[in-house]
């Protein structure tokens, strides 16, 4: 089993972090029972992605709170923000995700989801941080939790997905090819888009426990385009392990990633003037998207990368869209958190609203080369103090112009600086890209 790590929905940031072991998960169950608890709070909801781990997962959250006089409501397999959804429709103190969203099977983590749908507050979360350090005491027999099962859960959510789009609409005469990466979505994604209308062909859909994400789904999209073309589909549809992104891809086979999802659901609101404010994309956000939304007179701000920052963003300004070029999109006026299946449904309903296929519906947006080098590192720098560094990206800089644009930054998972240029010049962005990256490795050898 892998080191525990939690999504960015979750506990964040423990230093000397134990194995996900058994004993570990339980402990935390109980400790975020504890604080829910003593915040007069009632019931947590869980669920969880296909991965095998999840079964022990969830029997050792459920001991935990139960230990600590929580009533739990077991939901099964469910896309994360599924989880999130169904918190807030039960009136829950909690809602935790057993995931390790796109990552493969022998992974795991963690995430939790306030009552709201939101991640836990600070405050929470320090709690429960502070309390998984103290001696696990259960509460007294006659107040243990109960655990009951929450047998049409799935039914709920698919009607929850289908509500985020006008009744009216229709995907009749659409053939789709729907990739759910045999993870969390394999029971729901075709059912939503097979009962608004249209013709799904199903891949990614038989999960065992040990195939989530291998080889299909959004991390591996070749399937799906080989599909595509040989079924002459209209529109496919790849997910990831945990369901809460997507990126889709056209007639031809061309793939569209979340800047151009992203641009389409802007538009759209724009035309049907329901858009509030503008929209929040990352650092890794293509220079493309901005210049269209500055074309557009739609505002734009860049968060650092992580659905929790896109999500700060949002909340600091007001706004309701905002997403990823992974394809994790936030659509807050339908729901808290990143959703793949009712994203597709934002873009879906644009075009048949307008008739017009999702190639077109990219219309003046255009992606410019983007070329990205990770140099590994050997022990943590500072790059604002790297003069050769400094000098040879403003050198970069300068050669771009406004026709590009240079990122530099750490990994946050792993001992890497990532180098990252894009511009309208592939084999300017291209060289730039090899020389700062060669001046990063000199650099940091030194």
């Amino acid at each position: 089993m892998s080191r525990q790590f939690f999504g960015t929905d979750g506990i964040r940031g423990r230093v000397g972090i134990p194995p996900m072991t058994v004993d570990f998960i339980m402990k935390l169950g109980w400790a975020a029972g504890k604080v829910l608890s003593q915040q007069g709070q009632g019931s947590v909801v869980i669920g969880k992605d296909t991965r095998i781990s999840g079964y022990m997962f969830e029997s050792a959250l459920e001991a935990g709170l139960a230990a600590a006089g929580l009533d739990v409501v077991l939901l099964g397999p469910m896309p994360t923000p599924a989880i999130a959804y169904l918190a807030r429709a039960q009136r829950a103190s909690a809602g935790i995700v057993i995931s390790a969203s796109h990552n493969p099977y022998h992974d795991d983590g963690i995430k939790f989801f306030s009552g709201d749908g939101f991640k836990l507050s600070d405050e929470t979360e320090l709690a429960i941080e502070a309390m998984i350090d103290k001696p696990l005491v259960m509460v007294k027999s006659e107040a243990l939790g109960k655990a009951t099962r929450m047998d049409d859960a799935r039914g709920r959510y698919i009607e929850f997905c289908k509500s985020s789009i006008p009744f009216n609409t229709t995907l009749r005469g659409i053939k789709m090819v729907v990739d759910c990466a045999h993870g969390a979505t394999y029971h729901i994604a075709p059912v939503v888009f097979r009962e608004l209308g249209a013709e799904v062909i199903e891949l990614g859909v038989k999960p065992n426990g040990l195939n989530i994400n291998q080889d299909v789904g959004a991390l591996h999209p070749d399937n799906m385009r080989s599909v595509v073309l040989e079924k002459k589909a209209d529109i496919g549809i790849a997910f990831d392990g945990d369901g809460d992104r997507l990126l889709m891809m056209d007639s031809e086979g061309n793939l569209i990633d979340g800047d151009q999802l992203l641009y389409i659901i802007a538009m759209s609101k724009l035309k049907d003037r329901s858009m509030a404010g503008g929209v929040v994309g990352t650092l890794m956000t293509n220079l493309g998207l901005e210049h269209a939304f500055e074309k557009s007179g739609i505002p734009f701000d860049r968060a650092n990368v992580g659905d929790r920052h896109v999500l700060g963003k949002l909340v600091e300004h007001g706004w309701h869209l905002g997403g990823e070029s992974s394809g994790h999109i936030i659509c807050l006026d339908k729901t808290t958190t990143g959703d793949g299946i009712i994203a597709a449904l934002q873009v879906l309903d644009w075009l048949v609203v307008n008739d017009i296929s999702l190639a077109d519906a990219c219309g003046d947006m255009n992606l410019y080369p983007q070329t990205m080098i990770n140099v590994p590192i050997d022990k943590e720098i500072d790059l604002l103090s790297q003069s050769e560094i400094q000098d040879s990206l403003k050198a970069a800089e300068s050669k771009l112009g406004d026709r590009g644009r240079v990122l530099l930054r750490a990994s946050g998972t792993e001992p890497l600086i990532r180098v990252m240029v894009e511009g309208e010049d592939e084999v300017l962005v291209d060289k730039l890209a090899r020389e700062l990256a060669a001046c990063v490795s000199e650099s940091t050898a030194a």
